[in-house]
């Protein structure tokens, strides 16, 4: 509805132009980074459980479970960004375990991992407590998907071969019950972790999806998914490579898994609660990182984007992005869905961004909507 004596072209100027100036507002001079670098090069339990309490959030509610990502071409992004990257700066995130191939590729100090969903946190909590427990890649899946070790796979097998002896292996309920127990024994006891009742049960509830459905897990809607859509399983995203025949998932090789498990290991993979609009969680972020004189190398945002827009706090993200210490190299992973076009047909495409380009550009007025935001990415 147009308000009396307000020709229409000239409303949505005034509509665009209120919008322009309120996300300008919101921004403020992205913080300065010092010389030197003291992030340590691991944290004790108590730091790492002190940082998931003080960062964190409230709860909150997303539309699907997450367990597994339904993109499936996130590795294609990879070797640009590996041109611009530099290894040993920070690593932000959000959602399940495609991170894991983004870390292993950049090779981060620290990772924050942020998610609106306490379940998120439950999944990396899950996955942290494997990583340690196992020692290769094939140990690894024995205990994610509670089935027993096949003969014959060892640090030199495929990650093709890998899935497709497990593939041929039942669930064993006894193999369940003892990684269960052992994980919650290492975070409890030996990290000791105040993991609360909800959190114990949140991590069973991953644990337990793994373990009945195993390498064929997918990404599912709450409530029922999409009719009739097929989404990538965790033995696709496992299997796939960069667009140029490498494969460079966590899983791909047993380098790329000692590289995680040492980072998990030394407490190095923080996830926390929080809303990218949020107050606290990200400006929180940003203060730990001023203070320890670290820079912001990628921050993976998948599609959050669009859900900001549509609830209209995406402006809130922008100013809270950039209290992030940041350079001219920080970059935004982000992901397009239907309505990008992908090289291979694919429903997602990922597309890379500079952080402090983006800020300058809503600052002056070009981004005031998700279009922009994806048609300023590459």
């Amino acid at each position: 509805m147009t308000r009396p004596g307000l020709r229409p072209e000239r409303s949505r100027r005034v509509i665009v132009a209120a919008l322009t100036a309120c996300l300008c507002a919101w921004l403020v001079v992205p913080v300065a980074v010092r010389s030197a670098d003291s992030l340590p090069a691991k944290l004790s339990d108590l730091e790492f459980w002190a940082l998931i309490d003080s960062l964190s959030e409230a709860n909150g509610y997303f539309q699907s479970d997450n367990l597994v990502s339904n993109e499936d071409t996130f590795q294609f992004v990879i070797p640009r960004l590996l041109e611009t990257t530099k290894p040993g700066g920070v690593y932000l995130g959000v959602g399940p375990d495609q991170n894991f191939t983004y870390i292993v590729a950049l090779k981060p100090k620290i990772v924050f991992i942020t998610d609106i969903r306490r379940g998120n946190l439950d999944a990396h909590l899950m996955y942290k407590a494997l990583f340690e427990l196992s020692a290769d890649r094939a140990d690894f899946l024995s205990r994610l998907f509670s089935r027993k070790r096949p003969a014959g796979l060892g640090a030199d097998s495929s990650v093709a071969a890998l899935f497709a002896a497990y593939g041929a292996v039942e669930s064993s309920q006894a193999l369940y019950d003892e990684t269960w127990k052992t994980m919650i024994d290492l975070l409890t006891k030996q990290h000791g972790s105040p993991l609360a009742a909800g959190d114990i049960a949140g991590i069973e509830h991953v644990f337990s999806s793994f373990s009945s459905v195993g390498p064929s897990l997918s990404y599912a809607m709450n409530g029922g998914g999409r009719g009739g859509m097929r989404y990538p399983s965790y033995q696709d995203l496992q299997l796939a490579d960069d667009g140029q025949g490498h494969q460079r998932g966590y899983m791909a090789t047993e380098e790329n898994f000692k590289l995680l498990k040492a980072i998990e290991h030394d407490n190095r993979i923080v996830p926390i609660v929080g809303d990218f609009a949020g107050p606290k969680a990200l400006r929180s972020v940003g203060k730990y990182l001023a203070e320890h004189g670290a820079t912001v190398t990628a921050f993976y945002t998948s599609n959050v984007e669009q859900y900001l827009f549509q609830n209209q706090v995406w402006g809130e993200f922008a100013r809270n992005v950039a209290t992030l210490p940041q350079d001219e190299t920080s970059t935004f992973i982000r992901s397009c869905f239907n309505t990008c076009v992908s090289p291979v047909g694919s429903r997602s495409v990922s597309l890379l961004d500079s952080i402090p380009r983006l800020l300058r550009d809503v600052n002056e007025g070009r981004i005031t909507n998700y279009s922009q935001v994806l048609n300023h990415s590459r």
